[in-house]
């Protein structure tokens, strides 16, 4: 079943604000909460849509990639999207994101997510790295396996009620005051509101029970990725003790500097050098682009500082449709040494006057391209 688009599931424009986006999520879902439809089905695949379509909308790269490139733009575990709430993720995950949105409105369900000052669903803590992508790579998608150091649950490892506040996650503090007595609840400070403290620990563990240890992931980095973008890689990160919800994986891209093509923006550029005889008589070259190599058509006559435009054969725009393009700097290589044949020629020909400079006064000067390079 095809997803619907995230403007139609919260009911906005795509000109809608930041501040229309988070009204109209707030409003779906109150509306669909499990509160409000206890056993409903329909209502919490709406509630969890509604929770998804908020993710990707709220976040302003999230948002961009998307119009750009719709669904299709956040799948994969490295997706934009971060692969997306939609199968994996449970209403722990949604609370302990988007919970503050509601300011209270509900009670202390589903892990504590709201307000309710109980037992608490604890978090891994995120891990961050950075992962070296070439322009191919960025342009056309890549799918990277890379091994990751982390914090896992040790083998054996085992839990039990925390004894200071039964498994609750609270303390509740009976003062005497002028105006009689006041109770007050705060988090537990034995199992810091987790309800459990560590049993029993393997040797090697932390007092949680936790192990540093080598896993595996694969991140699949959708195409038009860009030199400092953040990838989320949900559930990937650092497990938390006693069952609760693993930490993201953060996953920032670098460009590698490639030796030959370089970018500016969008576009992209590369030198081409021609001896003066490809120069004089005109000849076909062969570049390459992202894309694969392209034959360009060198013109009798060219000048060195001239540049050919290939349009397209940049990289995809992530701020609206379309690419930029690739320019080709032309250089005519000026040999530094010549044959004795070749040196006769060329000693004829300036004695003859044949072969002079002959400027039309139509040639663009250096900054004239520049200009041209901008409009």
């Amino acid at each position: 079943m095809s997803k619907r688009d995230y403007y139609e599931v919260l009911e906005v424009s795509k000109s809608s604000s930041s501040d229309e986006i988070k009204k109209a999520y707030r409003k779906m879902a109150i509306k669909y909460h499990p509160d409000k439809n206890p056993g409903d089905k329909a209502a919490e695949e709406k509630f969890k849509e509604a929770a998804e379509a908020y993710e990707i909308l709220s976040d302003e790269q999230k948002r961009a990639r998307y119009d750009q490139f719709g669904h299709a733009g956040m799948s994969g575990n490295g997706g934009f999207g971060g692969g997306g709430f939609g199968g994996g993720m449970n209403m722990e995950d949604i609370f302990s994101q988007f919970g503050d949105i509601f300011g209270g409105h509900f009670g202390g369900s589903f892990g504590g997510g709201f307000g309710g000052g109980g037992r608490q669903q604890i978090k891994g803590s995120n891990l961050r790295i950075r992962i070296k992508l070439n322009l191919d790579e960025m342009v056309n998608g890549t799918q990277k396996t890379i091994k990751v150091r982390k914090m896992k649950m040790a083998e054996g490892a085992t839990s039990k009620t925390c004894p200071t506040c039964n498994g609750s996650g609270v303390q509740l503090k009976i003062m005497n005051t002028m105006f009689g007595q006041m109770q007050t609840q705060t988090t537990c400070g034995t199992c810091q509101g987790i309800g459990k403290v560590a049993d029993k620990i393997p040797a090697g563990a932390n007092a949680q029970g936790l192990i540093k240890d080598e896993e595996e992931v694969s991140i699949n980095i959708p195409a038009g990725a860009r030199d400092g973008i953040q990838l989320n890689v949900r559930g990937k990160g650092n497990d938390a003790p006693f069952g609760g919800i693993p930490g993201d994986l953060l996953v920032i891209i670098e460009e590698e500097i490639d030796n030959v093509i370089k970018r500016e923006g969008d576009n992209l550029h590369q030198e081409l050098y021609i001896s003066f005889a490809e120069a004089a008589l005109g000849t076909k070259k062969e570049v390459s682009t992202v894309g694969g190599k392209v034959k360009i058509t060198v013109d009798p006559g060219t000048q060195s500082g001239k540049i050919l435009r290939l349009a397209g054969k940049g990289l995809p725009s992530i701020d609206s449709y379309g690419k930029g393009d690739m320019f080709i700097h032309i250089n005519v290589w000026t040999p530094q040494k010549l044959t004795k044949e070749q040196k006769d020629f060329f000693e004829a020909q300036m004695s003859s006057g044949e072969m002079v400079a002959e400027p039309s006064g139509k040639e663009k000067t250096f900054f004239d391209k520049v200009k041209d390079l901008f409009n």
